[in-house]
């Protein structure tokens, strides 16, 4: 069973995709990261962290005179929660839904097509 991981807001997963990239890394530098592709304020990314912290997603390195922030989950890890969370809400938890609408909507290159059956097909010999 896998741990639960909190939901992350949509500004919540900017943050953790910094910190997925670098860290342990002071807010300073998630602040100046951020500032290069958003219009975010230092005070708004220094909220989202201390969110994140509280949520128990985020971790602190106090032991430095400058804090630095850490993932506590790896982004694989959230993006299936994500991913689950998604299914649960639009699909009501039924993954096979979800695919047969996008494979039904979306044109599937011949290469696509392949992949897929190279994935379903060891799962079919269980």
């Amino acid at each position: 069973m896998s741990k639960k991981i909190p939901n992350i807001s949509e500004s919540e997963w900017e943050i953790m995709t910094v910190l997925w990239g670098k860290s342990p890394i002071p807010a300073n530098d998630v602040i100046s990261t951020l500032q290069e592709r958003t219009n975010w304020k230092p005070k708004t990314v220094r909220t989202l962290l201390d969110r994140l912290v509280k949520k128990n997603v985020v971790g602190v390195n106090k032991e430095q005179r400058v804090y630095t922030f850490f993932p506590l989950y790896s982004q694989d890890e959230c993006q299936h929660a994500e991913a689950e969370s998604f299914v649960k809400r639009i699909y009501g938890g039924t993954l096979k839904s979800m695919l047969v609408q996008f494979i039904q909507e979306d044109s599937l290159s011949e290469e696509d097509i392949q992949e897929l059956r190279s994935i379903l097909d060891p799962k079919e010999n269980k």
